[in-house]
């Protein structure tokens, strides 16, 4: 019964594949807008290495299969993982250059707004 009903759909397998690959890769923005507001706060770095070697991987499949709605569906993503994965990195250094400075010991010197002026 399934082969009747998928038959028809069969000369359109590459239309469904881009419309496919096109809604999900639009759905993984909001990540990205998110990312970019909060420095990939809230994401692990496991989660991102996870999804990221899974697009990689369905981008390798699409090119041995010679799909392009694969190939550009998944492309497309692993950009939005990349641009995430260095939100991530460049939030975690300016944490950690903040946490540093904050954390230091004040200097022994007396500060000239501390000095009175008779």
């Amino acid at each position: 019964m399934w082969p009747l009903l998928l038959d028809p759909l069969r000369s359109q397998a590459e239309t469904i594949g881009l419309w496919a690959g096109l809604l999900t890769t639009i759905a993984f923005a909001p990540q990205l807008v998110k990312a970019w507001k909060t420095g990939g706060e809230g994401l692990s770095w496991a989660m991102l290495a996870l999804f990221g070697t899974g697009v990689w991987l369905w981008f390798v499949y699409g090119v041995l299969r010679m799909s392009f709605p694969i190939m550009v569906a998944n492309a497309l993503t692993g950009l939005q993982v990349l641009a995430i994965f260095a939100l991530k990195v460049r939030h975690a250094g300016a944490k950690r250059r903040a946490e540093s400075t904050s954390t230091e010991k004040p200097s022994a010197e007396p500060s000239l707004e501390k000095i009175a002026v008779p």
